[in-house]
């Protein structure tokens, strides 16, 4: 047995006793007041109250003008909340999971996560349908309702979906605490170089930071429809296996004769020697066993062998009278 920091790389045995987050109590009163801190949010935009004046003067500050020594590193930063790249990094991470582990349960939480991301906030971005601060047209308007997608902004939500599911899914209370830090100052970070490039509303990363947060919150219910989908999966893969077993593939030379075309033959068959087909020479039926098959025939020459006289007409066909009309 290995012992050395590369076993951890190996895959386990069998699948580890992994204990899934349930509903409690404490998470349905994070629940309830992230949710009306949602609510709160999106009622102050809609009024609009003082909220939105701090949105523009946040804006009208341009702190990308203020700090422009950080832009070029901010603009890689950012990318960790993009969905593209994210995603890919973290399918990466917990593919790798799923198959040391022997569960599908990773990667299926993260899909049930971003699918609910895509959901509720695209339905919420299309329909208040704000515009961004480099698109605002009017000081001191809200800019709702006018073909914009930025409320709330996508990018922190990913953010604390994409970096948060590592800690929902991680095995020991240690990794969970150092993952759960980990994630919200990357959800953070993001959040706030949104509003430093001007890409977004203050108010629109708040609701982010909300948004993303309600679903890793709400993950817990969707447990037993990733339990059905893993075991689901599973049962497609066994039942594939098993017709790889029971179909054996058994190569045909080319021109060869197919399994299950010729009969079978007996026992009484087979003790008897193989002849070779029946001819008639000269009005008598001839036939060679399998010992004198392997005997090669003397080979006659063409004075020693007996002349053949045909019968009938030698004339050919087209030399011969043709009558009637």
């Amino acid at each position: 047995m290995r012992t050395d920091i590369f076993a951890r790389l190996d895959r386990e045995p069998e699948p580890p006793k992994i204990e899934i987050p349930r509903m409690s109590r404490i998470r349905l009163a994070l629940f309830g007041g992230t949710s009306a801190f949602y609510l709160a949010i999106v009622v102050a935009v809609l009024a609009p109250t003082w909220l939105v004046i701090i949105d523009w003067k946040v804006m009208l500050f341009r702190p990308y003008q203020q700090w422009p020594e950080l832009h070029a590193f901010l603009d890689y930063f950012v990318v960790l909340g993009q969905r593209g790249p994210t995603a890919v990094m973290v399918a990466a991470w917990l593919g790798w999971r799923s198959w040391r582990q022997h569960t599908l349960r990773p990667l299926l939480a993260l899909g049930a996560a971003l699918l609910l991301l895509n959901a509720t906030v695209g339905a919420v971005k299309i329909g208040l349908g704000r515009l961004g601060p480099h698109y605002a047209t009017q000081i001191g308007s809200a800019e709702l309702f006018a073909g914009g997608d930025i409320f709330p902004s996508g990018h922190t939500a990913n953010a604390v979906v994409t970096w948060g599911i590592l800690a929902y899914l991680a095995t020991t209370p240690r990794a969970r605490r150092y993952l759960s830090a980990l994630s919200a100052v990357v959800s953070l970070g993001v959040g706030l170089t949104t509003v430093y490039l001007g890409t977004h509303w203050l108010s629109d990363v708040l609701l982010g930071w909300a948004a993303g947060l309600l679903i890793l919150l709400a993950l817990p219910w969707c447990e037993p429809l990733i339990g059905s989908a893993e075991a689901w999966i599973l049962s497609l893969r066994e039942q594939w296996r098993a017709r790889r077993r029971l179909a054996p593939s058994r190569p045909v030379a080319v021109g060869g004769p197919r399994p299950g075309i010729f009969p079978q033959r007996g026992p009484a068959e087979e003790q008897e020697p193989a002849r070779e087909p029946v001819a008639a020479v000269g009005g008598r039926a001839t036939g060679r066993t399998t010992t004198q098959l392997a005997q090669p025939r003397p080979h006659t020459v063409r004075s020693e062998r007996t002349p053949v006289t045909p019968s009938g007409s030698r004339r050919p066909p087209t030399s011969r009278p043709v009558t009637g009309g």
